[in-house]
């Protein structure tokens, strides 16, 4: 037999809430308003050091010192950097004078550097040219790459180059472009004789019209020597072994094909096709 005891009022769980602390909200508010003034006035004094620091005119720029530079003088390069100098060193905007100092046809690629307390390095590589391009009526240098640096004058007769035909693409639209594939075909051209300086020397022209088969004329011979799109120095060289006695045996040659190894095809000029 089970007896249920009567539950005890007096152990009932109080509903009434603690009633909060006055003030306390105030106190919450003060320490919020207080941290955000003294976060206010450090961001304050970070910004007027940080501007006596920028303005200062130790850290001015005030030297541009240029490295690199061959066709380019010093001036040339100050000038194109503009309003460089006098500017803060620290907030001095860099990429956009980099920018500004490739727009140079003659400048490959540049970097500049922060010296401080006043110095900015500007370290230069210049374009090299490889030849000279025909386009309407004017002659043009151009690099490996098929840019066109500047139109040739009496200011660049110590370069003795040659001339490079074959180079321009006939555009969809708009202003004739290089080709850069026939570019680099000229350019290995160049590159694979360089090392014989005497035979490179007699390179005065060459075609690339043809992609896969590089035309020469060499200084004194008016032959056309076709060698192919590899192997240069080889078959240039085998060609200038045999020339006098060739010369010999056909007085008047149209063009010389060197490009089957052994063998060498000689075309006379008596049998050249008439040409429009």
């Amino acid at each position: 037999m089970s007896v249920k005891a009567p539950s005890e009022k007096n152990f009932r769980r109080a509903r009434a809430r603690p009633a909060k602390r006055k003030g306390a909200r105030g106190w919450i508010a003060w320490r919020v308003a207080r941290t955000i003034v003294c976060a206010a006035l450090g961001v304050f004094a970070a910004y007027r050091v940080f501007d006596l620091v920028v303005t200062a005119s130790a850290l001015q720029v005030r030297r541009i010192s240029v490295h690199g530079n061959v066709r380019l003088s010093a001036g040339e390069v100050q000038t194109l950097a503009g309003d460089l100098r006098g500017t803060s060193i620290l907030t001095a905007d860099l990429p956009a004078y980099r920018r500004r100092l490739l727009r140079s046809p003659w400048v490959a690629d540049v970097a500049l550097r922060r010296v401080l307390p006043s110095t900015v390095e500007v370290f230069v590589s210049e374009r090299r040219p490889m030849g000279l391009c025909r386009m309407g009526n004017q002659v043009y240098l151009v690099d490996r790459f098929g840019v066109v640096i500047d139109e040739f004058g009496p200011q660049y007769a110590e370069f003795d180059l040659p001339i490079i035909d074959g180079l321009v693409r006939p555009p969809s639209s708009g202003e004739p472009a290089l080709d850069e594939r026939r570019a680099d075909l000229a350019a290995r051209v160049i590159d694979g004789v360089a090392s014989r300086k005497d035979l490179a020397q007699r390179v005065s022209q060459i075609d690339v019209a043809d992609l896969h088969d590089a035309v020469v004329l060499l200084d004194g011979d008016p032959a056309l020597l076709h060698l192919g799109e590899d192997r240069f120095l080889e078959r240039l060289q085998s060609y200038v072994d045999v020339a006098t006695a060739l010369r010999d045996r056909v007085p008047d040659i149209d063009y010389v094909d060197l490009r089957f190894d052994e063998r060498m095809y000689v075309r006379p000029v008596a049998v050249r096709h008439k040409r429009p």
